[in-house]
């Protein structure tokens, strides 16, 4: 019963945002996506606190990251927030994404960079996140991907340029036209409603994403590495360890006011981790 009243809370909460304000009506015909689009922030968090937390309850027995963290925190970002973030432009109208579905990108069997969506995020625990998680990683890297992840095997086979007239179909008619085409699984959640890339573990510090062009998400969010820092607690500068967020996000539905929102539900979750042992 409560899960009822708090998700018909949360679709009286959409119901009654004005996506389509003249501003955003506007914003969708002027700038085209990602080319000249994209909005670019970042912010440091110290993190030096989470890390302890996440480091006792791998102890316990849930084997959590910082990945798993960041996906939850920006999902209910969202879902409390910032909901304007859940968007997409479909023939010059801003639609939201029925359920709040990161992409995560993770490494693939062959040794590349791929991602895989996890389902309804915002209503995930820590525990359940890993195991959701998990499950979509291993079918990744056992190479059980989905028609649409598979097709590019198909395009990479087909010969310059015909490649190329392939791909500004399929993204005029999918993004641009916003026509989904269901015999190649391209819908508006096929790659996730967001998108969220943890490059520290690739061993670079801080980086600025691209807004993937043939995916219709907002936004893209990037976790550089973690550094010893100096940083100002209680007016002393002590060594803390400190993460850099990047985000990319499209200026067609969004504002920077948008990022700033997201930024601070983020900052407060980091204070606050057990938020997330219950959905």
């Amino acid at each position: 019963m409560l899960f009822d009243i708090k998700i018909n809370n949360f679709e009286e909460k959409i119901e009654k945002l004005n996506l389509n304000t003249s501003w955003r009506q506007t914003a969708s015909t002027l700038y085209k996506k990602p080319s000249d689009s994209k909005i670019l922030g970042s912010v440091e968090i110290d993190v030096t606190d989470l890390e302890t937390y996440i480091a006792k309850r791998r102890k316990e027995g849930v084997k959590i990251t910082l990945t798993h963290f960041f996906m939850l925190a920006t999902s209910r970002a969202i879902k409390k927030d910032v909901p304007e973030l859940n968007t997409f432009v479909k023939r010059g109208t801003i639609y939201t994404f029925p359920t709040i579905n990161p992409a995560v990108s993770v490494l693939g069997a062959n040794g590349e960079m791929t991602s895989i969506v996890v389902k309804e995020s915002d209503k995930l625990t820590f525990e359940t996140s890993v195991e959701a998680l998990n499950e979509e990683i291993k079918k990744s890297r056992k190479g059980v991907e989905s028609g649409t992840m598979q097709l590019k095997e198909v395009v990479a086979k087909i010969p310059w340029p015909i490649r190329n007239w392939l791909y500004k179909i399929l993204k005029t008619v999918f993004v641009d036209w916003g026509i989904s085409i269901p015999f190649l699984g391209l819908k508006p959640h096929t790659f996730g409603s967001f998108m969220l890339s943890n490059i520290g573990t690739l061993g670079l510090d801080i980086g600025f994403p691209a807004l993937f062009p043939i995916a219709n998400v907002s936004f893209v969010m990037i976790m550089g590495g973690v550094q010893l820092k100096p940083w100002v607690v209680n007016g002393e500068v002590v060594p803390r360890r400190v993460i850099t967020l990047g985000a990319a996000l499209d200026h067609r539905v969004v504002d920077a006011s948008h990022a700033g929102k997201l930024f601070k539900y983020l900052k407060f979750a980091v204070k606050n981790p057990e938020v997330f042992e219950k959905n």
